[in-house]
């Protein structure tokens, strides 16, 4: 699927209204003590717009299967030993997590376009958690025990618990969509623009993440879902200058997304006037790895300026034009795969 066999330009993709943005932007980034959970009001905000969303409730699991989960597992059991110890740990992680899941286009084609964002993080200015003690705490609880050394187990264990507190404790951490709620707008924007002129030849699921929901996600939905006629288009934090597609996912083991799906992007973005960056990787894993596991063609989408250290995006902070060519460029994506018929 090289940008050469896409021979058939898209129409140019309107650009979203920033008054419907801005919008969803109020409605999304806080809620009122009590109110709906994060992903109620994605799903309600969904509804408004005129597509038919539903909200999915998954279990908690914690994935031991993959030898990379092995150091993670290994560092909650620090956290764990840390909180035994009498050391500040992380609140219990809730029992399941909330999935917003919507569709639009053909229900009947073969093709399916998903279309991936998330809204499990909490707001306000926290940086994301380092990667470095997943290793750090598990060497040292390990060496601590074989050597007999008190301190190294201490220090392994303050590890893993620091580590823990770092993690978002679910869909509901805090108010509303948190850092990615550029992604989510623009996931708005696209259900929008869709449901007022649908793909003929292309079903494209809309899919909202809760913490962990990707794979809640996988269990219930990738059964129905064939390899060869499914893409996937992670849509990150992109509310903040540029746009980048990621050639490659993960701290220890890099994982590449999909190159020739990654060059349609490109060419769509090129056709739309869009300036995308390629190269970039990104350490901690994104949504996008778990269908990439899962051997489905897939590419993420993230904002240029994103870095080790990105603040949550707030009502006055977001990039609506970063986010407004988000939108157009992922519709622009979803329009040239329907279009293309030797796909």
């Amino acid at each position: 699927m090289s940008p050469e066999r896409f021979l058939h330009p898209v129409t140019p993709v309107p650009r979203p209204p920033e008054g419907d943005l801005r919008a969803t932007v109020e409605r999304l980034a806080a809620r009122p003590p009590g109110g709906p959970r994060a992903a109620e009001l994605v799903a309600d905000r969904l509804r408004e717009l005129g597509v038919a969303a539903r909200v999915e409730e998954e279990p908690v699991r914690v994935p031991l299967a993959r030898p990379a989960s092995w150091p993670a597992a290994v560092a909650a059991l620090a956290g764990a030993a840390g909180r035994r110890a009498g050391l500040p740990g992380a609140a219990p992680a809730p029992r399941t997590i909330s999935n917003v899941v919507a569709g639009v286009g053909d229900g009947t084609a073969r093709r399916t376009l998903v279309v991936m964002a998330r809204h499990d993080a909490a707001p306000g200015p926290v940086a994301r958690p380092p990667w470095w003690p997943v290793v750090a705490g598990p060497a040292l609880l390990v060496a601590g025990a074989v050597a007999r050394l008190p301190f190294a187990r201490r220090a392994g264990a303050a590890l893993g618990a620091a580590r823990a507190r770092t993690r978002p404790a679910g869909p509901d951490a805090g108010d509303g969509a948190g850092d990615g709620l550029g992604g989510v707008v623009a996931l708005t924007a696209l259900a929008a623009s869709l449901a007022r002129r649908p793909p003929a030849g292309l079903r494209v699921i809309l899919f909202s993440a809760g913490s962990e929901g990707a794979r809640g996600f996988a269990r219930r939905h990738f059964p129905n879902l064939a390899r060869d006629s499914t893409w996937f288009l992670a849509l990150g934090a992109v509310g903040e200058g540029g746009l980048a597609l990621l050639d490659a996912d993960g701290a220890f083991r890099r994982e590449r997304y999909d190159p020739d799906f990654g060059d349609l992007v490109a060419r769509c973005a090129l056709e739309q006037g869009i300036a995308v960056e390629r190269g970039r990787r990104a350490r901690a894993g994104t949504g996008g790895a778990v269908p990439l596991r899962h051997g489905y063609r897939t590419v993420c989408l993230v904002s240029a300026d994103e870095g080790e250290r990105v603040p949550r995006r707030r009502a006055g902070r977001v990039d609506y034009g970063c986010v407004a060519d988000a939108a157009r460029l992922t519709e622009a994506v979803a329009r040239a795969l329907a279009a293309c018929r030797g796909i």
